[in-house]
C-alpha cells in the first residue's frame, strides 16, 4: 500500500489541480452515501417496492442537504469541461475529436451496466419474479444515469455555454417554477403536506426538459466563469455560500418548497423531479462552499496518503457511481437468501435483518443502516474490480494518476 501511495504521488503531474480532484470525489462519494441512507428495499404484499426513510421522517431532512451534492459535479464538470476545450482549441484539436473522447468516458461504462442488468431483468421474470418488482429494481439502478444525457448535452455545448453568464439560467429556472407553480389552488393541500402541493403543476412536457437543462446548466456556467478565472476569491465564494442558503431558506420556510434536497417517493413535490428554484439556490450555495474549500483541500492533497485515496476515487468515479446501487441491491438480495434459508433464525426476531429489509418508519431503522454502509461498500468494491475496465478503457499506458 505504501509503494501504491507514493507511486500515485510520484505519477500525478506537478501542475494537476488536485483540489478540484478531492471536490469531484466528494461529490461522487456524497451522492452514493446519500443514496444508500435514504433509499430503503421492502416486500409489500410479495412485491419489492423502494420506500426512504424521509417519507416516515421529514425531520431528517438535514441529511439529504449534505448528501445531495450534483451541483458540485456540474460545478466541477463545467470547470474541467471548459479548461479541456480551451487546451484542444490551443492545440489545434477539431471539437468533434474532443467531444468523442469527453463522452466515451460517460457511456461506456454506462453501456456495460445496461447490458448486465438488461439480462439481469430476463433473468428475474423467466424465474417468476414479479413484474412490479424487476421494474423497481431496474428503475433503482438506471435511473440516476439521467444526469449522463444532462452532462452529455452540457459537454456538447461548452463552447456555447462556456461564456453565458448564470443569471440567465437561473432566470429561466425562476419563470419555469411560476409556470409549475401557479397561483391558484386547484385544491386544499392535506394537513402537513408542502402548501405547493394544492397548486397548479402542469405535467412533464417541455417545462420539465427546459427546468432541468437550466437547473443544472447554472453551477455549470458557475464553473465555466471559474475556468476563464471569473469565479475566484473568498468574497465569492461567501456571497454565493450565504446569499444562496439564505434564499433557499425563505423558499422552504415561506415558499412552500420541500425541505428535503432529494426525492422522496409518494411525495406530491420533488426538488430534483425537475430540478426546482430551491435545488438550484441550494446549489448556488453548495458551489459557495466548494470554492471556500479549495485551499483547505490543497492542503490536504499535499499529503500523499489523502491524495492517493481521492485519485483511485477519481480513476473510478463513473464505475463508482453506476454500480452504488445494485452494489446495495446485491447485499439486499444475500440477506433475503439468508433469511430464506433460515440462517438468522433465532439470532434475530423473525429472522429479519434490521436496516435491510425492514420498513425505514423509525431511528432504529436510520441506525442499522448505518452499520450497513460498510457491507454495501465491500460489495461495490467488488462490482468496481469486476466493470472498471470499461471506464478506464485503453489508458493503461498512461500515468495513473494523470488521466481526467
Amino acid at each position: 500500500m505504501r509503494d501504491l501511495v507514493a507511486r500515485l504521488d510520484a505519477e500525478t503531474p506537478p501542475d494537476r489541480d488536485r483540489a478540484v480532484d478531492a471536490l469531484r470525489a466528494l461529490a461522487i462519494l456524497g451522492v452514493v452515501a446519500g443514496h444508500w441512507l435514504v433509499t430503503a428495499l421492502v416486500v409489500d404484499s410479495g412485491t419489492v417496492r423502494v420506500a426512504s426513510p424521509l417519507r416516515s421522517m421529514p425531520q431528517l431532512a438535514p441529511v439529504s442537504w449534505m448528501f445531495q451534492t450534483l451541483a458540485v459535479f456540474f460545478l466541477v464538470g463545467g470547470l474541467v469541461g471548459t479548461r479541456s476545450h480551451l487546451r484542444a482549441q490551443a492545440g489545434g484539436v477539431p471539437y468533434g475529436r474532443w467531444l468523442v473522447r469527453r463522452t466515451v468516458r460517460l457511456f461506456r461504462p454506462a453501456a456495460a451496466v445496461v447490458v448486465v442488468w438488461g439480462m439481469a431483468a430476463l433473468t428475474m421474470l423467466a424465474g417468476g419474479a414479479r413484474l412490479e418488482s424487476v421494474q423497481a429494481l431496474v428503475k433503482l439502478v438506471l435511473s440516476p444515469m439521467w444526469f449522463l444525457l444532462i452532462f452529455a448535452a452540457l459537454t456538447a455545448a461548452t463552447p456555447l455555454v462556456s461564456r453565458l453568464h448564470p443569471v440567465w439560467p437561473l432566470a429561466v429556472v425562476v419563470c419555469v417554477d411560476l409556470t409549475r407553480f401557479g397561483a391558484v389552488p386547484v385544491s386544499a393541500p392535506a394537513q402537513g403536506a408542502d402548501p405547493l402541493s394544492g397548486l397548479v403543476k402542469p405535467g412533464g412536457g417541455t417545462s420539465w426538459w427546459v427546468s432541468v437543462a437550466a437547473g443544472w446548466l447554472v453551477p455549470y456556467c458557475l464553473g465555466a466563469s471559474w475556468a476563464r478565472g471569473r469565479l475566484r476569491g473568498r468574497v465569492t465564494g461567501w456571497a454565493l455560500l450565504l446569499g444562496g442558503t439564505a434564499v433557499t431558506a425563505a423558499l422552504v420556510v415561506w415558499g412552500g418548497y420541500p425541505a428535503a434536497m432529494v426525492g422522496v417517493p409518494g411525495a406530491p413535490v420533488s426538488n430534483l423531479d425537475p430540478p426546482s428554484l430551491a435545488a438550484v439556490t441550494f446549489g448556488l450555495a453548495q458551489s459557495g462552499a466548494a470554492l471556500l474549500l479549495l485551499a483547505p483541500l490543497g492542503r490536504l492533497m499535499r499529503r500523499p496518503a489523502a491524495w492517493a485515496a481521492v485519485a483511485l476515487s477519481n480513476l473510478a468515479a463513473m464505475t463508482i457511481f453506476l454500480w452504488h446501487q445494485t452494489a446495495m441491491i446485491a447485499v439486499t438480495s444475500v440477506g433475503s437468501l439468508a433469511e430464506s434459508t433460515r440462517l438468522w433464525a433465532g439470532v434475530l426476531e423473525g429472522g429479519t435483518l434490521p436496516g435491510l429489509h425492514t420498513a425505514p418508519d423509525g431511528p432504529g431503522w436510520v441506525l442499522a443502516r448505518v452499520a450497513w454502509l460498510p457491507v454495501f461498500a465491500g460489495a461495490l468494491l467488488v462490482c468496481c474490480a469486476a466493470f472498471h475496465r470499461y471506464e478506464r478503457g485503453r489508458t493503461r499506458s498512461k500515468p495513473v494518476a494523470s488521466r481526467r
